[in-house]
């Protein structure tokens, strides 16, 4: 199904804080794949209140719509608001940093109207070292929350059916952890998402990264124990609760045979791996509602 056929054109929206050595290389490259396809595009720069010249060379450019934030909300808050400004049917993730490139995008765009989101799958990881365990961490807690490999789960090369995307706006975080939160919601609420492989140009170390160790180290952990409540309550729940109540019973009849009575902390035990469990369906039911809403 072709996009003339099936949608009105693309929205790519390129999230930028303090790029000025990439951001105009970004949009050329952009420009120049988009002037030779047959789709109607815009191409949005959300400015996230960079204290460089990012939007200052920007605004340089004519054809491309500007929206600056009064103060820095976060990748996740500039994608939200790309979307919400956008005015075609599909919206097109392009970061800002030169790590990507147009020619990945045919791959991509050949799958619209056969999926509802498809996703550039980095064949090799090139960021931070530091950042690795954490990603493998969250990658394996997302393949048991789905039940599915997922390739990449937090690409920022992505293309998006807009309502859909819309659809789960009041779930989505202001922060980097937009990419996994969407994937995921897309994965348990059964939409079609497409993976294809992509390179990517390692990073441009002589401007300086957002990322901190301990500030992105907190905000990852948190971002596994929010993933699992909103998405599967009961993965957690669940094993913690049978842990506790087979526990309470072995130590349970362990204080009958040997003292002819059941101790008190068994009872504790038992009765806690009870309140665990209903906890977790109460929790289960609240984090669908949460999703739905």
């Amino acid at each position: 199904m072709s996009l003339e056929k099936s949608q009105n054109g693309i929205s790519i929206i390129i999230p930028a804080y303090n790029e000025e050595k990439t951001i105009l290389s970004v949009i050329n490259d952009l420009q120049s794949f988009f002037q030779q396809q047959s789709y109607k595009y815009e191409i949005i720069v959300i400015n996230d209140s960079s204290s460089d010249k990012t939007a200052e060379l920007v605004k340089s450019q004519p054809q491309i719509k500007l929206i600056s934030h009064p103060y820095n909300k976060g990748y996740g808050a500039s994608l939200k608001t790309g979307v919400k400004n956008a005015l075609y049917d599909w919206v097109l993730f392009f970061d800002s940093d030169g790590q990507h490139e147009s020619k990945s995008l045919p791959a991509l765009l050949e799958k619209i109207g056969q999926y509802d989101m498809v996703v550039g799958a980095r064949s090799k990881y090139k960021g931070p070292a530091f950042r690795r365990p954490g990603k493998k961490i969250l990658n394996w807690i997302a393949k048991i929350l789905v039940a599915k490999e997922i390739p990449d789960i937090n690409s920022g090369l992505r293309l998006i059916k807009k309502d859909l995307f819309n659809k789960f706006t009041h779930i989505l975080p202001n922060s980097f952890s937009l990419s996994t939160t969407i994937t995921l919601a897309f994965f348990k609420e059964g939409l079609n998402v497409a993976y294809v492989p992509i390179e990517i140009k390692k990073r441009d170390t002589s401007s300086k990264s957002s990322v901190r160790i301990l500030r992105d180290g907190i905000q990852a952990i948190l971002l596994i124990l929010r993933v699992i409540m909103l998405f599967n309550p009961l993965k957690i729940f669940i094993p913690v609760s049978v842990f506790l109540f087979i526990f309470g019973v072995i130590f349970s009849l362990y204080g009958v045979l040997l003292f002819g009575r059941m101790p008190n902390s068994g009872v504790l035990i038992l009765v806690t791996s009870v309140i665990l469990f209903f906890n977790g369906l109460l929790a289960d039911q609240l984090s669908a509602l949460r999703r739905e809403r």
